[in-house]
C-alpha cells in the first residue's frame, strides 16, 4: 500500500470554493490561503450563528499504544462515509503541531485513505495559525520581562512569574533556562522555561472564546505573575492584551480544507489533550453545526482526557448538546493492554486480548456516565482474525453498546458505511446529556469526581505545592472554574506503564495552576512534560523536499 504522503500527492483536490459551496458558503466569505485552503469570515460566521444545528458526533477512544488506534483516521473516514449515504456532513478537526510532526507520533490529518488535504501544509504551517498564538504568548511575556527592566511600577515579584514563553517545537533544551544574563542592559536576571505552543494558554483562549472581543476580554485575564506583596498580576496591568488580539486577529477564523473524497472539514485550533483541554476550537464547531446536518469531531487521546474535557470544559462552557460518541477501539491496542509487546501484536493472541479488553469497556462505561449514545468502532488491521474480531463484538454486545468494524484507512468513506449507519441511529436515539460534576464544587471535589468517577482511583494525594497552589487560588475567590486534568494519557491512572483496567491506586497532584482567561484550572499529575522532548530518531530525520517543491516523508 502507498505511504499516507503518497496517497494524499496523488489526489486530485478540489479548489476550495466547490468544497465551500457543498456548504453553502458563497465565495465572499472565503479568505483564501492559495487554491486548497481559506479561511471563513466572520461575517458568515455572524450571519450563521442563530441557524439550527446540526448533530454533535464526537469521536474518541480507548487509552492509547504505541501500536496507533486511528482516532484521526476513523473521524475522517466517518465523516466521509455520512457524505456516502447521503448526510450533508462537515468535519471538525484540530491543527496539528509540530513537535509531534518532526518528533515520533507523526501529523494529524488521517492516514490511508481517510485523510485531510493538503496534507503537507496541513501539518508544517498551515495557515499560520500557530505561528501566531507563539508570537501572541510571546509578546506577553516580553511585555513583562520589559515591565520588570523599566523600573518594575507594579513590583512584580521574579520569583513568582507564572506565565511561561512557548515554541511549536519538541525542545526539552528549553524546559527550564536563565533568561535576562548579560548584564544591566539584558533585563534582570531569573529563572525561567519555555513550553510548547499547544500547552499554552493562549491556545486554549483562542479555541475556547466566541469572538474577538471574548478573546481579547480573555487574553486580558491572563494570571501572569503576583506582586512582592502577593497581588495578583494580570495581562491587563501591563496593557498587552489588545496587541495579543491583533496578532491573532486572523488565527482566530476557522480554516476550510478538505477531505481525500472532498468531504468539508474545519481545522482550528489544536491544544493537546494529556497537558491541554484537547478540542479544537469552540468556533469551528459551532459553524459546523450551522452548516452540515452532521459534525464530526475529535478529542485528544483516550476518552478519560480527550472527551472528558470535550465534555466537561468545552460543551459545558459553549452549551454544546453531543448526539452520540464513538469509541474508537483495535485488536492490536486490546491485545497491547493485555501484556502483548508491540513486536506481536500481528499473532492471534485471544487470551491476551481477554485480559487487554477491560480498557475498552471502562472507556465505554465512561461515556454513558454523560448520558450520550455509545458506538463502537472497531478499526480494523490486516492482520487481525476473525476469532479477535468476533470477542470484540460479541463483548460490545454484551456490554451493551453499538458498534461496526471500520475499513476506512484501507477502503476510505465506504469502508465506513456501517459506521456511519449506527452513528446516526445513536444520534436519533434520546441524548440526556450532563455533565460530571457541579459547577458550585471545590477545585478539589471536582478532581475527586474525575479521579473516582472516570480513572477508577482509589482517591487523591496532594503535594505541598499543589495544597499551597490551591490555597492561592481559592483566595482569588473565582468561582465555577472546570478542572483540566494533565495527566498520562496510555493509562488510566496516572502511571504510564500501568495497562487495561488499573485498580488499588491513587492519582497524585503534583501542582495546580489557574487559567484564568481560558476560565479553567489545570491540575497537573504525574511525569507530564508541558515541553516534549525529540525522541532518539526523530521523525524529521526522514523528512525531506526535493528541487520541485515535493515533500517527502511525513506519515
Amino acid at each position: 500500500m502507498l505511504s499516507d504522503i503518497e496517497i494524499a500527492q496523488q489526489t486530485k483536490a478540489l479548489p476550495i470554493r466547490e468544497i465551500a459551496s457543498k456548504l453553502g458558503i458563497e465565495e465572499e466569505y472565503l479568505e483564501y490561503y492559495g487554491k486548497y485552503k481559506a479561511k471563513i469570515s466572520e461575517k458568515l460566521i455572524r450571519e450563521k450563528s442563530a441557524g439550527k444545528d446540526g448533530k454533535l458526533i464526537l469521536v474518541t477512544a480507548i487509552n492509547p499504544t504505541p501500536a496507533g488506534e486511528g482516532k484521526t483516521t476513523t473521524s475522517v473516514g466517518l465523516g466521509d462515509a455520512l457524505s456516502l449515504i447521503g448526510k450533508k456532513t462537515v468535519i471538525a478537526l484540530r491543527e496539528p503541531s509540530l513537535g509531534p510532526v518532526f518528533g515520533i507520533k507523526g501529523g494529524a490529518a488521517g492516514g490511508g485513505y481517510a485523510q485531510v488535504i493538503p496534507m503537507e501544509d496541513i501539518n508544517l504551517h498551515f495557515t499560520g495559525d500557530m505561528h501566531a498564538i507563539t508570537a501572541a504568548n510571546n509578546l506577553l511575556c516580553a511585555m513583562l520581562d520589559n515591565h520588570i527592566q523599566q523600573g518594575n511600577a507594579l513590583n512584580i515579584d521574579v520569583r513568582k512569574i507564572l506565565i511561561k514563553r512557548c515554541l511549536d517545537m519538541n525542545d526539552r533544551e528549553l524546559r527550564n533556562i536563565v533568561a535576562g544574563l548579560g548584564g544591566r542592559v539584558n533585563g534582570v536576571p531569573r529563572e525561567d522555561g519555555f513550553i510548547i505552543t499547544v500547552a499554552s494558554e493562549v491556545m486554549a483562549i483562542l479555541c475556547l472564546a466566541s469572538d474577538i472581543d471574548d478573546l481579547k476580554a480573555r487574553l486580558g485575564r491572563i494570571l501572569v505573575a503576583y506582586t512582592t506583596d502577593g497581588t495578583p498580576v494580570f495581562a491587563s496591568d501591563l496593557k498587552a492584551h489588545g496587541a495579543m488580539a491583533a496578532l491573532l486577529k486572523d488565527a482566530i477564523k476557522p480554516n476550510l480544507v478538505q477531505t481525500l473524497e472532498g468531504t468539508p472539514a474545519i481545522m482550528h485550533g489544536g491544544p493537546f489533550a494529556n497537558i491541554a483541554h484537547g478540542c479544537n476550537s469552540v468556533r469551528a464547531t459551532k459553524l459546523g453545526l450551522k452548516l452540515a446536518d452532521y459534525c464530526v469531531t475529535e478529542a485528544g487521546f483516550g476518552s478519560d482526557l480527550g472527551a472528558e474535557k470535550f465534555f466537561d470544559i468545552k460543551c459545558r462552557k459553549a452549551g454544546l448538546t453531543p448526539s452520540a460518541v464513538v469509541i474508537v477501539a483495535t485488536v492490536r491496542a486490546l491485545k497491547y493492554n493485555g501484556g502483548v509487546p508491540k513486536a506481536e501484536l500481528g499473532t492471534e493472541n485471544l487470551e491476551a486480548l481477554a485480559v487487554g479488553i477491560v480498557n475498552l469497556g471502562v472507556h465505554i462505561e465512561n461515556m454513558k456516565q454523560y448520558g450520550v449514545p455509545v458506538v463502537v468502532a472497531i478499526n480494523r488491521f490486516g492482520a487481525d482474525s476473525e476469532e479477535e474480531l468476533n470477542f470484540i463484538e460479541k463483548y460490545c454486545k454484551d456490554s451493551g453498546a453499538e458498534f461496526a468494524l471500520s475499513e476506512v484507512f484501507a477502503k476510505g468513506g465506504e469502508g465506513g458505511k456501517e459506521l456511519a449507519e449506527k452513528v446516526v441511529a445513536a444520534a436519533e436515539q434520546p441524548s440526556d446529556f450532563h455533565v460530571l460534576y457541579e459547577d458550585g464544587l471545590s477545585v478539589k471535589e471536582k478532581i475527586a469526581a474525575i479521579a473516582r468517577k472516570i480513572y477508577r482511583a482509589d482517591g487523591v494525594v496532594y503535594t505541598t505545592a499543589a495544597e499551597k497552589a490551591i490555597a492561592e487560588i481559592e483566595k482569588l475567590d473565582i468561582k465555577g472554574l472546570p478542572v483540566c486534568i494533565a495527566k498520562t494519557q496510555y493509562s488510566l491512572s496516572d502511571d504510564p506503564s500501568r495497562l487495561g483496567k488499573p485498580q488499588h491506586f491513587s492519582i497524585t497532584v503534583r501542582d495546580v495552576r489557574l487559567s484564568n482567561g481560558a476560565g479553567f484550572v489545570v491540575v497537573y499529575t504525574g511525569d507530564i512534560m508541558t515541553m516534549p522532548g525529540l525522541p532518539k530518531v526523530p521523525a524529521a530525520e526522514k523528512i525531506d523536499v526535493d528541487s520541485e517543491g515535493r515533500i517527502t516523508g511525513l506519515f
